[in-house]
């Protein structure tokens, strides 16, 4: 139901806990995130690693749920891959930018997800305030590393990327 959502809206479909999530598909600065973010990493991780768009991370104890994150950072060899979720054991770096009608608990919910699934690294960019989290080493569902910064802030990514992402480029939402 939840691909026939999409295709029939144009919406992101997320299930997350079993409920349908559904959210318009990025554009203008939301996109343009996610395209600045992209070109800094493919330009400076490692050659075995690629970033994918529109690619959805299987979450645990329900087949059925998954999440697509703005940007995910995969082997590359996902590439030749025919499943349609990836395994989140594969991911290297998950990254979410929030849109202009997010709530803070939709936000927390989907942090939390990420760190059940065990995705290694989760960046979270808020164009609304210029802020971003990165958080790091998920354990029994939670995040233990967690370092923050506003835009202007490097980014440090930690192994395999071992560079950091520069924020001082990204746009803000409502300003020109």
């Amino acid at each position: 139901m939840a691909e026939q959502i999409e295709q029939a809206t144009g919406l992101r479909v997320e299930i997350l806990g079993g409920s349908l999530v559904m959210s318009p598909t990025p554009r203008g600065k939301h996109a343009g995130t996610i395209r600045r973010l992209r070109q800094q990493l493919e330009s400076r991780m490692p050659p075995e690693l690629a970033a994918y768009e529109v690619t959805s991370i299987a979450l645990p104890d329900d087949e059925d749920d998954y999440c697509t994150p703005d940007l995910v950072v995969l082997p590359e060899e996902w590439d030749q891959d025919d499943a349609w979720l990836a395994d989140p054991a594969d991911a290297e770096l998950a990254v979410e930018v929030i849109s202009k009608s997010e709530k803070t608990r939709q936000i927390a919910d989907k942090n939390g997800w990420y760190a059940v699934a065990g995705v290694r690294v989760l960046l979270v960019v808020d164009p609304r305030y210029g802020r971003w989290a990165l958080h790091t080493a998920p354990k029994d569902g939670t995040y233990h590393g967690h370092f923050d910064g506003t835009y202007g802030d490097a980014i440090p990514l930690p192994s395999p990327f071992g560079f950091a992402l520069d924020t001082g480029c990204l746009p803000l939402y409502g300003a020109r």
